[in-house]
């Protein structure tokens, strides 16, 4: 089974999690859109809050409602992909630059379940490189700060995120610095220096937020929880 196969098995099956009513938070990538693709077939009466606009845009294609995240109360079940699954379900998101909608979709959710095919899941994170919003406004400044913090956890200096257009703005207008690395051995502390640093929107360590993951593998659809 191909890694898209798994991804589209991941994302049918939190599909079927979601009931008539609910307000569901959509998330970004390309785990997610089997997820959403799979919400709309069910056709269910239900409110999408989207995470990115590129989500957006494919939820109003398939005809799901929108709702902006001020219009509701709160979200009953938030679906997203992730770039690593570590322990515990700690996780790296923002590979698709839209981890601070997502971040503040999650923390408004009542439960989130990560998505993702099996090659996701590791034992510890850091092979994929962190993704940290920054704000535009002096953000080779900020990113000077980053790389000494980085050099304080044993880390390589960030880099600038690029496209073939040039740097890569957010929806929200900001910067990605991406933070190489092999193994982040001690993610809450990383978290709680990258946060302290003026200019630094959010970073991609999602912790403690994932109530299950839902893993495509060869064998099908694998449940985890913390």
């Amino acid at each position: 089974m191909s890694a898209d196969d798994q991804k589209r098995i991941a994302g049918e099956a939190a599909a079927q999690l979601v009931e008539a009513g609910m307000v569901v938070g959509l998330g970004t990538g390309s785990t997610a859109a089997w997820f959403v693709k799979a919400l709309a077939a069910r056709k269910l009466d239900i409110r999408g809050v989207p995470t990115s606009e590129a989500t957006a845009n494919l939820a109003r294609e398939l005809g799901i409602p929108l709702a902006a995240l001020d219009d509701v109360k709160s979200i009953d079940l938030t679906v997203d992909g992730a770039d690593e699954v570590g322990p515990g379900l700690d996780l790296i998101k923002g590979g698709g630059a839209a981890l601070l909608r997502e971040k503040l979709v999650w923390e408004a959710s009542k439960r989130c379940v990560v998505i993702a095919d099996a090659a996701k899941k590791v034992d510890a994170l850091g092979r994929f490189p962190l993704p940290i919003e920054v704000v535009r406004f002096g953000h080779v400044h900020t990113g000077h700060r980053l790389a000494d913090i980085a050099a304080e956890f044993d880390l390589l200096p960030p880099r600038l995120r690029m496209a073939d257009r040039g740097i890569v703005i957010t929806d929200g207008g900001n910067v990605i610095y991406d933070l190489p690395s092999s193994v982040i051995a001690e993610p809450a502390a990383l978290a709680a220096a990258l946060k302290a640093v003026t200019g630094v929107v959010d970073h991609g360590l999602f912790l403690d937020l994932a109530d299950e993951a839902l893993l495509g593998t060869d064998q099908g659809v694998v449940k985890l929880v913390p």
